[in-house]
Parts: structure tokens; C-alpha cells; sequence
């Protein structure tokens, strides 16, 4: 029952908390004239690993799950899934500016 409980609790934190920065992210997007149909997804996936990083490092310790496999993801593994993520974030806008200069 507690692993069921735990998988709800992951899917509302990657669900409400995904939606909720994905908007903003989406808003901040659409003011500096970024194309979203074609680029948008890289910030969702962006968004996607830095809750994954989130989740696995800090908030799977406080739910009801007690079970073995519980570990914090190394730390290398933790910056490099930050940095590609910053890098997912940042590259919607750098490519719609790209696009803009050669068409």
C-alpha cells in the first residue's frame, strides 16, 4: 500500500509542480518570441530532469516509501543532469534567434 501511495505522491509532484514551472517557463518563452511549437519541448524535458534530479536527492527521503534503494543520486551525476538541463532551458530561445537571422 505504501508503494502505491508513493507512486500517487510522485505522479502529483511531477504533475502539479511540472505544470506549474512549465507555464512560467512556457510565459517566459512567449514574451521573448520564442516559436514553442518547435522548440517549446525542450523545456519541458528540461523541467522534467530537474524534478527528477529534486525528487531522487531530496524528496523521496519524506514520503512513505521505507524501502531499500533509497539513495541520493551522485553528485557528478546530479551537476551534469543540472547543467543539461540549464542548457535545454536555454537553448529554445538561442535557436528561435537563430532561425530569425538565417531565414
Amino acid at each position: 500500500m505504501r508503494v502505491l501511495l508513493e507512486l500517487i505522491r510522485i505522479i502529483l509532484i511531477f504533475g502539479i509542480a511540472g505544470t506549474i514551472i512549465s507555464t512560467i517557463v512556457n510565459g517566459i518563452y512567449i514574451n521573448i518570441g520564442v516559436n514553442m511549437n518547435q522548440y517549446g519541448w525542450l523545456g519541458s524535458i528540461a523541467i522534467l530532469i530537474l524534478l527528477f534530479v529534486w525528487y531522487r536527492n531530496k524528496l523521496q527521503f519524506s514520503g512513505l516509501y521505507s524501502g531499500k534503494g533509497k539513495e541520493k543520486l551522485p553528485k557528478m551525476a546530479s551537476q551534469i543532469l543540472i547543467l543539461c538541463s540549464l542548457f535545454l532551458l536555454c537553448a529554445p530561445p538561442i535557436l528561435s534567434m537563430l532561425q530569425m537571422i538565417f531565414q
